[in-house]
């Protein structure tokens, strides 16, 4: 019989910031009136729902292409089909399992059971997330003039200054930073060696690298398209240059994929720096989350075959 063992520290606290995140994005939805955000929900056209629906597919696409790429150059013999397969799978668990079954980790029992080398194929999922942000840090400038220019404050919300607050109280806990610094240079002595395939070959970065364009494109034009869609002037560019701070929040690791944080985060960001209404900024946060959990839908057919590859790799 296994022992119950209780969650540790940063685990418990990331289940506390995700139900205060959430507890305080209800609290948001109702302070702003049910009816009101269905309202604007029923302002934007089927076709630009559809189109939105579209683009976050093709994103979705995107993600699952640009880890090919990286699986394909680090000589990992997969085929493109099954890449995709296993990404979706990801995706899947990442929207729908809030536990610390993440989607990498699905990710990675889905390469071990095509009999990939794991080193490599682990050092491939640091590598893809790598350039993914590295691809958002391309567009940060864009959104940095907005800060500058409003001075926004975060008392403008209720409750966003208890997330971030406790957020980075957890940060700067000492034995925070002594465990993460133990675990990421076991980590990187581990794949250090695996990592230098890629350093080795720029033309497989670059080609990652222009796939995670693909991918941000799709995601800043679906965000851009709702926003005008319910009378809002945002261009793509403002939308970029914000959501790539969204982002770079939403990596706090103070709640579970980032569910709560990632919403109040958009509604305070674009609310308060694009010049959105508060009702729109909520309904564009909520339907953006909506689409993500859509657009991943098809990996629950591959889930199940990878699940307790899973749970082992997670275990080791």
């Amino acid at each position: 019989m296994k022992s119950f063992s209780l969650p540790n520290r940063s685990g418990l606290l990331r289940w506390i910031g995700t139900l205060i995140a959430l507890a305080l994005l209800i609290y948001l939805l109702s302070q702003q009136g049910w009816q009101a955000i269905w309202a604007a929900i029923q302002q934007i056209p089927l076709w630009a729902l559809a189109l939105s629906f579209g683009l976050m597919m093709l994103s979705r696409i995107a993600v699952a292409a640009r880890w090919h790429v990286l699986l394909r150059s680090g000589g990992l013999q997969i085929s493109l089909r099954n890449s995709f397969r296993i990404t979706f799978a990801g995706l899947f668990a990442t929207n729908f399992l809030p536990t610390t079954i993440g989607g990498d980790v699905i990710r990675l029992a889905g390469a071990v059971q095509q009999k990939l080398d794991t080193a490599t194929a682990a050092a491939s999922l640091i590598v893809d997330r790598l350039v993914g942000m590295a691809g958002m840090v391309m567009v940060v400038p864009l959104g940095l003039p907005f800060f500058l220019r409003n001075n926004p404050t975060l008392s403008s919300i209720p409750g966003t200054k208890i997330i971030y607050s406790a957020g980075f109280a957890s940060l700067g806990s000492k034995s925070w930073w002594k465990k993460t610094w133990e675990k990421g240079m076991k980590i990187f002595h581990r794949l250090l060696e695996s990592l230098s395939l890629w350093l080795k070959q720029p033309r497989a970065l670059l080609e990652a690298l222009l796939i995670t364009w693909v991918h941000m494109l799709c995601v800043f034009s679906i965000m851009t398209l709702l926003f005008n869609s319910l009378g809002d002037d945002v261009s793509i560019w403002q939308v970029g240059g914000l959501y790539s701070i969204v982002y770079f929040v939403t990596l706090l690791p103070i709640s579970i994929n980032g569910y709560g944080l990632q919403e109040i985060s958009m509604t305070f960001v674009f609310s308060q720096l694009a010049g959105a209404s508060l009702t729109n900024a909520l309904t564009v946060a909520l339907i953006f989350r909506t689409l993500m959990m859509l657009a991943s839908l098809p990996g629950v057919a591959f889930l199940p075959g990878l699940l307790p590859g899973a749970q082992q790799q997670q275990e080791e």
